[in-house]
């Protein structure tokens, strides 16, 4: 009689292996199709939220806007001032900006105009005392511009400046 073969211990694992796989896939697929359903779910519930919202502030598809109700940019003056000197330096930097603001529309660009003088002597007082080293890269350059912006709003209380922008920023 002969004897048949007993299945070895590795071919046990083997089986076992075989069905990892698979449950792995499975829970692979019911991952992708939970994210992509929450995913859906909550753009769906953002979009609604934003329709909401431009409900409420009269903002509707295909409706024309008030071209009095759009942003207006104002240039202001070119700025030449002698920067502080850098620590150690003998010589002080010179820096050369042309900014513009943005202002929310029309009617608040009629109040700014006149106050003008008061925008440019609060940038002239605080260019004056920077240095050269502070306007050192992006981050020099967006700290310049939040604190111009902050100048510019006290200076224009109570009409608001929404943005400073940059048009030249030359030191030499």
């Amino acid at each position: 009689m002969a004897k048949k073969p007993k299945k070895a211990p590795a071919a046990e694992g083997e089986e076992g292996s075989a069905e990892a796989p698979k449950s792995k896939k499975k829970l692979v697929i019911i991952a992708a199709a939970v994210l992509l359903l929450g995913g859906g779910g909550g753009g769906f519930m953002f979009m609604k939220s934003r329709a909401a919202h431009a409900d409420a502030h009269g903002e509707h598809a295909g409706e024309k806007v008030d071209p009095k109700a759009q942003a207006v940019f104002l240039d202001m003056r070119d700025m030449m001032v002698n920067l502080s000197p850098d620590p150690g330096a003998t010589k002080a930097n010179v820096l050369k900006l042309r900014v513009a603001l943005e202002l929310k529309d029309a009617k608040v660009e009629s109040t700014v105009k006149p106050l003008m003088p008061r925008v440019e002597d609060a940038f002239q007082t605080y260019l004056r005392e920077i240095r050269a080293s502070d306007l050192a890269g992006s981050a020099g350059l967006y700290r310049l511009r939040e604190e111009l912006l902050r100048r510019v709003n006290i200076a224009l209380h109570p009409a608001k400046a929404e943005a400073v922008l940059f048009k030249d920023v030359i030191v030499q």
